[in-house]
C-alpha cells in the first residue's frame, strides 16, 4: 500500500457520512423546510459537522494515546475486535441511536445531537484502521499529533461538502420524498462495512 491510501480512505469515509441522512443532512433539510428559508439549511450544517468532528476527534485522540502505552499488535487486535463486535451489534440493533424529541433546537443542540449520533454510529471507530495506517507510514514533515488533527479535519471537510451538496439538492429540487422513492439501507451497509474493516484489520 502507498502512503496516500489512509488520506483517500478518510475522504471516502467523510463522503459516505455526508451521504447518510442519519448523520445530519436530513435534519438540516427539515429545519430549512420548517423555517422556509434556504439559509436555515446551510446554518445548521456547521454545528452538525462540528459535533461529528468532536466525536471522531475523541476516538482518534484515544487511539494515538493508546499507541503510547500498548504494543502495536495488541492494539491492532483489540481495535479490530471492537470493530467487529460493534458492527455485529449495529446489524442486530439497527435502531440503537439517539432519538431527538423535537425540531426546536439551538445550534448548540445540533452540536450535541450530531456528537451523540456520530458516536452511536461508530463514525470515529471506523477510522481506527486508517489512523493505524497513518501512524505506520513514515510521512515526512508530520508529527503524530498533527497527523491526527489533519485526519479529523480532512474527514470532516469531506463530510461537510457532501452534506451541503445533498441537502441543498434535496431542499431546492428533490424534496424529502426522494427517500421514499430511492430508499437504500445505508445503516446496514455501514454496519457491514464496520465488520469487514475489523476483519481486514485483524487478519492483515
Amino acid at each position: 500500500m502507498t502512503e496516500a491510501w489512509p488520506w483517500a480512505a478518510l475522504i471516502t469515509l467523510g463522503v459516505y457520512h455526508g451521504i447518510n441522512p442519519a448523520m445530519g443532512w436530513l435534519f438540516a433539510v427539515a429545519l430549512g423546510l420548517q423555517e422556509r428559508r434556504r439559509v436555515a439549511v446551510l446554518r445548521s450544517l456547521v454545528p452538525i459537522a462540528l459535533g461529528h468532528e468532536a466525536s471522531v476527534a475523541l476516538v482518534v485522540g484515544l487511539v494515538y494515546m493508546a499507541q503510547m502505552v500498548a504494543a502495536a499488535d495488541v492494539l491492532r487486535i483489540v481495535g479490530a475486535l471492537a470493530l467487529v463486535v460493534f458492527g455485529v451489534y449495529k446489524l442486530l440493533k439497527p435502531r440503537s441511536h439517539p432519538r431527538w424529541v423535537g425540531m426546536r433546537v439551538s445550534l448548540r443542540d445540533l452540536v450535541v445531537w450530531s456528537f451523540l449520533m456520530s458516536s452511536a454510529h461508530g463514525a470515529g471507530l471506523m477510522l481506527f484502521p486508517v489512523v493505524l495506517g497513518l501512524t505506520h507510514n513514515d510521512i515526512d514533515g508530520f508529527q503524530p499529533g498533527l497527523e491526527g488533527v489533519a485526519a479529523v479535519m480532512l474527514h470532516t471537510l469531506a463530510m461537510l461538502v457532501t452534506m451541503a451538496a445533498i441537502s441543498l439538492l434535496v431542499y431546492d429540487k428533490l424534496g424529502v420524498g426522494v427517500l421514499r422513492r430511492a430508499w437504500l439501507n445505508l445503516d446496514a451497509i455501514w454496519a457491514t462495512a464496520i465488520v469487514a474493516a475489523g476483519a481486514v484489520t485483524l487478519f492483515t
